[in-house]
């Protein structure tokens, strides 16, 4: 299993390098989140003794259930899931530091209250959905530079970029548009020169598209499946599952 995870993470690696080259880019510009989804802590132990430090998880009791395991090793923890306001209780006791998933002002709100409390800060992602898929959670693009002028007004939050999930499609130029539309949204909230808003992230692409992001100005790609192996499902029954909890 080590070696499988370890020469998987190579492999990645090096499909991030000749990406960057390729678009005349710095390596170091991107970041490398493992989504670790069904992913045993056992098996993101591998990864995060082995140079790797930046996790994300989808679900909140995936979480919890990782979290004494996970917690004596140094990593920095990102949600990239749809969260639920009754679970922002369990983001802030299990240590995530940025929520990639912040979609709608009241998230934002409940959150800054939260955070207020316990008088600390937390970066976030807006996510948008590009796809325009009712399966995906996200502010539509028209909206994105409004949700993220409001976001701006709570103390508490730190919007650090964008997020999106692509189209998952096989056609390469119809994922490429989706990641389009979020390299122009920031450009757009960029010269909005909103206070306190940082737009360094782009957060997009995965394990089949990730070179397409880099492409497009990824500084962020979640990959999963590349590096653990596949999962019993594919992944739009894991983004899917979410909104069937909300209904």
């Amino acid at each position: 299993m080590k070696e499988d995870i370890l020469h998987n993470l190579s492999i990645i690696d090096e499909r991030i390098k000749n990406a960057c080259e390729k678009s005349g880019r710095d390596p170091h510009q991107v970041k490398l989140l493992l989504a670790t989804k069904t992913v045993s802590a056992e098996r993101i132990k591998i990864a995060l003794e082995n140079g790797h430090s930046l996790i994300g998880e989808n679900k909140v009791q995936e979480l919890k259930e990782k979290y004494e395991a996970l917690e004596p090793i140094p990593h920095e923890n990102h949600f990239i899931g749809h969260l639920q306001t009754n679970k922002i209780k369990d983001i802030l006791k299990y240590r995530v530091t940025c929520v990639q998933s912040l979609d709608r002002l009241d998230l934002a709100e409940k959150l800054h209250q939260k955070l207020l409390g316990e008088n600390r800060t937390m970066d976030v992602l807006i996510q948008v959905n590009t796809s325009n898929e009712e399966s995906k959670f996200g502010v539509v693009p028209d909206k994105a530079l409004e949700l993220t002028q409001k976001v701006s007004e709570f103390s508490t939050l730190q919007v650090k970029g964008l997020m999106t999930i692509g189209l998952f499609s096989a056609e390469t130029e119809k994922v490429r548009a989706c990641f389009k539309i979020l390299k122009n949204l920031r450009e757009e909230i960029i010269l909005a020169n909103i206070a306190r808003v940082e737009m360094n992230e782009l957060s997009m692409g995965m394990s089949g598209d990730l070179e397409t992001a880099i492409e497009e100005g990824a500084t962020i790609v979640r990959v999963g499946t590349a590096v653990f192996g596949p999962r019993l499902y594919p992944d739009r029954y894991y983004w899917d599952e979410g909104r069937n909890e909300e209904q």
